[in-house]
């Protein structure tokens, strides 16, 4: 990416403070961080964590969180889903591994094996998703990466633009990859479900010395769901290696590979549900099985690295290149298309193709500094993001009619009319931030800041997308530490979001942005491993668009009268109980509210108002291991906030057997096999997946 002039000052600016903050921890007044190899610290981009450190349900950090802090002593809203809890839950997705998180509806769509996208405190997170600690690429839809391939799964909540720079107001979710590790250990096994899916996978990670060791994890899979025809044939690879030269420096490598084929799923129209048994629409395929098909292929290098300075200060750096190829074909259908006296209606076809790379740089200073009785955690730090996209669409509507009484999944091949809406555009986000952790007795205050530098040129889809913004955003907390374990705080956050489009003046529209207070409460016991929080929020996102018709030329325009509240509480509980019970409870009440334009007073579609989730598993010490939980996806409006999706309760069970090396295990979702919509969205209404049994047998040493 070219140099501009306010990049270059930026750089040495960035640069200047590292310096001064590296020479200040020369003075007597500074304390050394004090953290050293051996000693599991979580810092930017690399976790210094070996196996036996992940094991069960409670995590003591997050790498989402870019701080040293202990979980249950930092002033933020943070959740983990660790390995353990996803092996015993059966999870094969992202959805699937938050459906016992605080705030967090896993899968609206249903099982959809293109993209993953849960909603975080009513907002959709498209534009929230990470992988070890920096940004997904691509625009529309965050890609579905392979759960097996990651060690954690983490849920930042609330505004965190003065760490990340541009996003949503809610949170971001991150997924962090397998690292290599110290020690010998590794497993291979195969698995299969009741919709068909099989699989086979393995990880093995060798310590060829003190200083290197490597990973090597994999696994192919032909996944299915409760319809025959949707399905993804997947195959993925990932390499990992850790190289400590001294006792001061770690370097982890990560690559892996997917290809897949994801199939898109078609929705209903809603007047269908009304028509017919649930039970068999959602077993119904509506789309075109000799034209519905996919070809995608991701890539992806990171670079981890962490040094500590004689002062005592630790600098870091976390890189990654990410490429996306994918090449589609599908149907759709409208939400309100009309059924016919047939029982037939019409539904659509459409071509896409997309090319992408994005490159993302964060680097970080860290340190430790004394001041009179205040001891100070402090952060520096700079991240860049170039992305670029080549994308192609050609749609067609009302093509054909498919008639739900007699169907026929096959027809003619489509012929588009007028060429493909195309475009190429060029992302440039460049941010520069500081934060400031504050331990004065048993207060605890925190204070950040970032300004960011995000531009954006091209066209996408036929359509100008056009940006350049400049933005500070920050946060501020302050927090009370009992001695009984138990914290308290107060927590206050803004956020920003460039758009692409032009408001009825034919202006350039303005940032969304976003603000939080957010009041917690965490207890970490000292009786058993456990973690317990409380939060109430109110967040508000202002700069929402409205639909205001189209230009003379024909282009969309815009009102930005649109705001959207969302409050709530949310209850989460993770902890080891005693050697042979662990727990996962989670509660979320979560009212939210559109004002400005036609949906005033309306809450936000997709977004429950309750939600909750427990659960249990036991180890009967003999190799035997049983779990089981129940969740409950509270009432929630669709996408036109004219129809109320019923609320619905679902029970899942996990158990597993361990002989020797060997370990059988099987897992139940939906247990007795609930029939709900998951969402009606512009594009048809989804069901949710019925009982699916999975089991899997796994060789380890």
């Amino acid at each position: 990416m070219p140099a501009h002039p306010r990049q270059i000052l930026l750089l040495a600016g960035v640069s200047t403070a590292a310096l001064a903050a590296a020479a200040a921890a020369q003075d007597p007044a500074v304390t050394p961080a004090g953290q050293g190899a051996e000693n599991p610290v979580f810092v930017l981009g690399t976790i210094y964590l070996d196996a036996e450190d992940v094991a069960g349900y409670v995590a003591s950090g997050a790498q989402v969180a870019k701080s040293l802090t202990p979980l249950a002593e930092s002033q933020k809203s943070v959740s983990v889903v660790t390995e353990a809890q996803i092996d015993d839950q059966g999870a094969s997705n992202l959805g699937e591994s938050l459906g016992y998180t605080a705030g967090i509806y896993g899968q609206p769509f249903g099982a959809d094996p293109r993209f993953n996208a849960p909603t975080l405190r009513g907002f959709e997170s498209d534009k929230a998703q990470y992988v070890n600690g920096l940004r997904q690429g691509r625009f529309f839809g965050a890609v579905d990466y392979e759960l097996y391939g990651m060690q954690q799964v983490e849920v930042l909540r609330g505004p965190s633009s003065s760490l990340y720079g541009a996003g949503m107001p809610a949170g971001i979710i991150n997924q962090v990859q397998k690292r290599a590790q110290t020690g010998d250990f590794g497993e291979a096994g195969v698995g299969i479900d009741s919709h068909d899916g099989k699989r086979v996978f393995f990880d093995v990670n060798r310590e060829a010395s003190e200083a290197l060791s490597w990973r090597l994890t994999g696994i192919g899979k032909d996944m299915q769901t409760q319809i025959d025809e949707l399905g993804n044939e997947r195959g993925y690879l990932a390499g990992a290696v850790r190289w400590s030269p001294d006792a001061l420096t770690t370097i982890d490598l990560l690559a892996s590979y997917t290809a897949d084929a994801p199939i898109s799923p078609v929705g209903i129209p809603f007047g269908l549900t009304e028509l017919a048994d649930g039970e068999d629409l959602r077993e119904l395929y509506v789309g075109q099985t000799n034209w519905d098909d996919s070809d995608r292929k991701m890539w992806n290098l990171g670079v981890e690295v962490s040094h500590d300075l004689d002062s005592g200060w630790t600098l870091s750096q976390g890189f990654r290149y990410e490429k996306l190829d994918w090449d589609y074909t599908g149907t759709y259908v409208s939400t309100g298309a009309v059924i016919d006296a047939d029982g037939s209606f019409f539904r659509g076809a459409s071509r896409q193709s997309e090319e992408s790379e994005s490159v993302s740089l964060d680097t970080r200073l860290t340190g430790e500094a004394v001041t009179g009785q205040a001891t100070h955690q402090l952060l520096f730090g700079m991240d860049l993001r170039r992305y670029e996209a080549e994308e192609s669409s050609l749609i067609e509507s009302d093509r054909t009619r498919f008639d739900w009484n007699d169907p026929d999944n096959q027809g003619p091949l489509p012929v588009f009319a007028g060429g493909p809406n195309s475009g190429a555009v060029t992302l440039r986000q460049v941010g520069i931030y500081a934060q400031d952790e504050v331990m004065l007795g048993n207060w605890r205050m925190t204070g950040g800041l970032r300004y960011d530098w995000a531009e954006q040129s091209g066209v996408q889809y036929n359509v100008p997308a056009e940006f350049d913004e400049t933005k500070l955003t920050g946060q501020a907390s302050l927090g009370y530490q009992f001695g009984n374990g138990v914290l308290t705080y107060l927590s206050y956050a803004t956020s920003f979001d460039p758009q692409t489009g032009i408001n009825e003046n034919e202006e350039p529209l303005k940032p969304t942005e976003g603000e939080q207070w957010e009041l917690g409460l965490k207890y970490q016991p000292t009786a058993f491993d456990g973690l317990f929080t409380a939060a109430i929020y109110d967040l508000t996102q202002t700069n929402v668009n409205q639909w205001a018709g189209s230009s003379a030329s024909g282009v969309n325009l815009y009102r930005q009268i649109g705001e959207v509240r969302s409050r709530g509480l949310e209850l989460e509980a993770s902890a080891a109980l005693s050697a042979a019970w662990e727990i996962r409870a989670s509660y979320a009440y979560n009212d939210t509210e559109q004002r400005g334009g036609t949906n005033t007073g309306q809450p936000m579609w997709n977004a429950p108002k309750h939600s909750a989730g427990i659960w249990l598993d036991h180890d009967f010490g003999n190799g035997l291991r049983s779990g089981g939980g129940i969740r409950h996806i509270g009432s929630r409006m669709d996408i036109s906030n004219t129809r109320e999706l019923d609320s619905v309760t679902l029970l899942d069970m996990g158990a597993s057997y361990t002989r020797g090396n060997l370990e059988g295990s099987l897992n139940v979702s939906n247990l007795t096999d609930e029939v709900y919509l998951s969402t009606c969205g512009w594009f048809g209404c989804y069901y949710g997946e019925g009982r699916t049994l999975s089991a899997k047998m796994t060789y380890t040493w």
